[in-house]
């Protein structure tokens, strides 16, 4: 083994438990079987091991392996520090803040997944904020909530993304437009009828079906930011939107009135994480949102709201 006075190592823990498969198994390629990895790359990176150590710490024979004498003084140091880094391991997780923060879009209901977190941990602070369509995805990655229900399209680079249920479509007109009270109607009777814009183009090709499946572009409508604008362009007859027909508009808009549209994708919510974000309350919240959280029960007597941008 190198001299006590020598720099230490910089040993790959992964490589540290290969060694200790190889010492129980006593053969190579039973070891690279239970690591699933093949014998030539197990037997490089022992070799890389020994080399760093300066020892050899495995005899090759025709039936197997078996430990060196330096084998046998390395193997229980290697079995203690993979120890001591699975309880460094453990005491870092039990140290991760007992905190998470929960986004929402609008006309999305968080509310029973966030009550059976609470209820499955009374010691976290769980808290929740309102986000607007487009501040989805940037919320995330700078950290200010830790999850996101919303919905699609959200691109998904650095993200993990489940989905958590589908709603169907609706047009949104007002109240005295040539299609309101209809039963359904269809995108050959929107054809030319003008959509709202925004600033995202994934956006704006899922929520105003552009182009349509004829290749036609949508008609263009009035741009907007915010929900308030978007209503109003819609209630002056200045355009229709496309939207989840499982939205609501409050009682400050009885001008306004949705309409089943068939033939189309349905929209999907879903929840969104930071990619690779394994923290204990998060994957909580996960399992919690899969199970509760489920498209409103249709109201034929409440009128339909609308995020600005779609949906």
């Amino acid at each position: 083994m190198p001299d006590s006075a020598s720099p230490a190592p910089d040993l790959d823990l992964r490589v540290v438990r290969y060694f200790t498969v190889v010492a129980d198994q006593q053969h190579f390629g039973r070891a690279a079987e239970a690591l699933h990895i093949t014998q030539p790359s197990l037997s490089r990176q022992i070799r890389g091991l020994e080399k760093q150590l300066g020892a050899r710490l495995l005899d090759r024979t025709p039936h197997g392996s078996r430990l060196t004498e330096a084998g046998r003084v390395f193997l229980p140091r290697a079995r203690a520090l993979l120890r001591a880094a699975a309880e460094a391991a453990a005491v870092t997780r039990a140290a991760e803040p007992n905190q998470i923060t929960i986004g929402f879009t609008t006309g999305l209901i968080v509310t029973p997944a966030v009550r059976e977190l609470r209820r499955r941990h009374p010691e976290a602070d769980v808290r929740t904020v309102h986000l607007t369509w487009d501040e989805r995805r940037t919320a995330l990655l700078d950290h200010r909530v830790d999850a996101v229900v919303a919905r699609l399209p959200l691109p998904a680079d650095r993200l993990d993304v489940t989905v958590l249920y589908t709603e169907p479509r609706a047009v949104l007109v007002p109240v005295d437009h040539r299609l309101a009270g209809r039963e359904s109607v269809t995108l050959d009777d929107i054809a030319d009828e003008p959509l709202p814009r925004v600033a995202d183009p994934v956006w704006n090709a899922f929520w105003r079906i552009d182009p349509r499946p004829d290749g036609r572009p949508a008609p263009d409508g009035p741009f907007v930011e915010a929900v308030e604008d978007k209503m109003e362009v819609i209630a002056a007859g200045q355009a229709v939107a496309i939207v989840s027909a499982a939205l609501r508009v409050d009682g400050l808009r009885p001008d306004l009135t949705a309409v089943p549209l068939h033939g189309v994708e349905p929209s999907r919510v879903a929840l969104a994480t930071r990619a690779g974000d394994s923290r204990r309350l998060l994957a909580a919240f996960r399992s919690c949102a899969t199970t509760h959280l489920r498209p409103p029960a249709a109201d034929p007597l409440t009128p339909a709201p609308v995020s600005p941008s779609a949906g």
